[in-house]
């Protein structure tokens, strides 16, 4: 059954079969970020972290792209505070999606440029279209990268390509980007939504309590030692292992059938 969520006019978001649905929704603008739009993602994130239906997260866009990013039209206009606390506001909700321990996969089409690039690096994977491109263009407008891009991507694929994007800022293609290690999976662009949701439901029907301690854990190896996760997989192992999703793992593979997991 799905239901309809109500977090801001610039997102659409819904829930059905375990799946939080978040579209950015502001076409006539290639979904370039608002504060509105910045604020409902993170009231949305808010209900998926408490509703016990809600086993992943997508971000897909509206129209023709993912995201262009900052909104152009803005820029130049807001005193330093504004565009400080702009970007705090852009901060909080890059940390609740790393926070959520719930798997957020970006569905991204067309352009995710700038901001918009880094809200699907901030995502656990990122699924791709035939058509998207991917670019950094923050310094075109001598700018910096913000939303966490300086964290995420030489973290992904080295300093030096890192760099490389940032200061080109020019677009790669998606095979760039699948080659990089930054796109999971690359889908034709006429089957794509059907693809994103085969993929996606098979991550909704897993252990989803194991996922959310998976991303925890591997965000967590980015800071910490060998020994320091070593410790964190036996804490963690212990008590997973007393789940009701772990129970049935084993009595599914003892009776050669899939698992119906429950998230408990």
């Amino acid at each position: 059954m799905q239901k309809q969520i109500e977090v801001s006019n610039h997102l659409l978001v819904n829930i059905n079969n375990g799946i939080m649905n978040i579209k950015l929704n502001r076409p006539e603008s290639l979904n370039a970020f608002s504060t509105e739009m910045i604020s409902g993602l993170k009231e949305a994130l808010r209900n998926a972290k408490t509703n016990n239906d809600v086993r992943v997260i997508t971000i897909s866009g509206s129209g023709r792209s993912f995201s262009s990013g900052g909104d152009v039209k803005r820029m130049g206009k807001r005193k330093p505070i504004e565009t400080y606390e702009h970007i705090g506001n852009l901060n909080e909700l890059i940390l609740a999606m790393r926070d959520l321990e719930k798997p957020i996969i970006a569905a991204v089409h067309g352009y995710a440029a700038g901001a918009g690039f880094n809200l699907a690096l901030a995502s656990d994977m990122i699924l791709a279209a035939e058509d998207s491109k991917f670019v950094l263009s923050f310094s075109k407008v001598g700018l910096i990268s913000d939303g966490g891009g300086l964290y995420f991507l030489p973290r992904l694929i080295g300093s030096y390509r890192a760099k490389e994007l940032f200061f080109n800022a020019e677009p790669i293609t998606v095979e760039e980007a699948h080659s990089l290690g930054i796109v999971n999976h690359v889908y034709p662009l006429e089957d794509f939504e059907n693809r994103v949701e085969e993929f996606v439901a098979k991550i909704a029907a897993g252990p989803s309590k194991t996922f959310g301690l998976i991303k925890k854990i591997a965000d967590q190896s980015l800071q910490s030692s060998l020994a320091e996760i070593l410790e964190q997989e036996r804490i963690t192992q212990a008590t997973i292992a007393t789940t009701e999703d772990h129970a049935e793992g084993i009595l599914a593979f003892k009776e050669k059938r899939n698992p119906n997991f429950s998230g408990k």
